[in-house]
Protein backbone atom coordinates (compact mmCIF):
# COMPACT_ATOMS: atom_id res chain seq x y z
CA UNK A 1 0.00 0.00 0.00
CA UNK A 2 1.13 3.55 -0.91
CA UNK A 3 1.97 5.77 2.32
CA UNK A 4 0.52 9.33 2.11
CA UNK A 5 1.91 12.59 3.74
CA UNK A 6 -0.59 15.28 4.48
CA UNK A 7 -0.24 19.21 3.68
CA UNK A 8 -1.66 22.28 3.75
CA UNK A 9 -1.07 24.12 0.88
CA UNK A 10 -2.34 27.69 0.17
CA UNK A 11 -3.86 28.66 -3.84
CA UNK A 12 -4.78 31.82 -5.46
CA UNK A 13 -8.11 31.70 -5.24
CA UNK A 14 -8.49 31.57 -9.15
CA UNK A 15 -6.62 27.96 -9.01
CA UNK A 16 -8.52 26.52 -5.84
CA UNK A 17 -11.77 27.37 -7.91
CA UNK A 18 -11.23 25.73 -11.07
CA UNK A 19 -9.55 22.82 -8.45
CA UNK A 20 -12.88 22.21 -7.28
CA UNK A 21 -14.75 22.50 -10.52
CA UNK A 22 -12.20 19.89 -11.95
CA UNK A 23 -12.74 17.32 -9.15
CA UNK A 24 -16.52 17.72 -9.44
CA UNK A 25 -16.21 17.53 -13.18
CA UNK A 26 -14.06 14.87 -12.98
CA UNK A 27 -15.61 12.59 -9.69
CA UNK A 28 -12.14 13.08 -8.46
CA UNK A 29 -10.27 14.15 -4.94
CA UNK A 30 -8.34 17.19 -4.96
CA UNK A 31 -5.20 15.57 -3.74
CA UNK A 32 -5.69 13.02 -6.35
CA UNK A 33 -5.70 15.68 -9.08
CA UNK A 34 -2.84 17.65 -7.34
CA UNK A 35 -0.76 14.59 -6.89
CA UNK A 36 -1.70 13.96 -11.06
CA UNK A 37 -0.34 17.15 -11.85
CA UNK A 38 2.51 17.32 -9.70
CA UNK A 39 3.67 13.97 -11.33
CA UNK A 40 3.57 15.43 -14.97
CA UNK A 41 5.15 18.70 -13.79
CA UNK A 42 8.13 16.60 -12.05
CA UNK A 43 7.94 14.78 -15.63
CA UNK A 44 8.08 18.08 -17.38
CA UNK A 45 10.84 19.27 -15.09
CA UNK A 46 12.83 15.94 -15.30
CA UNK A 47 12.96 16.57 -18.94
CA UNK A 48 14.47 20.36 -18.94
CA UNK A 49 17.28 18.98 -16.24
CA UNK A 50 18.41 16.66 -18.80
CA UNK A 51 17.94 18.87 -21.60
CA UNK A 52 20.41 21.54 -19.66
CA UNK A 53 22.87 18.77 -18.90
CA UNK A 54 23.02 18.22 -22.28
CA UNK A 55 23.97 21.64 -23.13
CA UNK A 56 26.53 21.52 -20.56
CA UNK A 57 28.64 18.77 -22.08
CA UNK A 58 31.56 19.90 -23.89
CA UNK A 59 31.71 22.86 -21.47
CA UNK A 60 35.08 23.55 -20.13
CA UNK A 61 33.44 22.61 -16.51
CA UNK A 62 31.77 19.39 -17.61
CA UNK A 63 33.77 15.64 -17.11
CA UNK A 64 32.38 13.46 -19.29
CA UNK A 65 33.17 9.32 -18.08
CA UNK A 66 32.65 6.55 -20.20
CA UNK A 67 29.82 4.44 -19.10
CA UNK A 68 32.53 1.17 -18.91
CA UNK A 69 34.89 3.00 -16.50
CA UNK A 70 31.69 3.68 -14.22
CA UNK A 71 30.19 0.33 -15.09
CA UNK A 72 34.03 -0.91 -13.63
CA UNK A 73 34.20 0.70 -10.55
CA UNK A 74 30.95 -0.25 -9.33
CA UNK A 75 31.72 -3.60 -10.58
CA UNK A 76 29.30 -4.20 -12.38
Amino acid sequence: MEKHARLNITLPKYLAEELADVSIEMKNKKSRIIAKALELYFDELDVQIAESRLDEIGDDESTIVPASEVWEKLGL
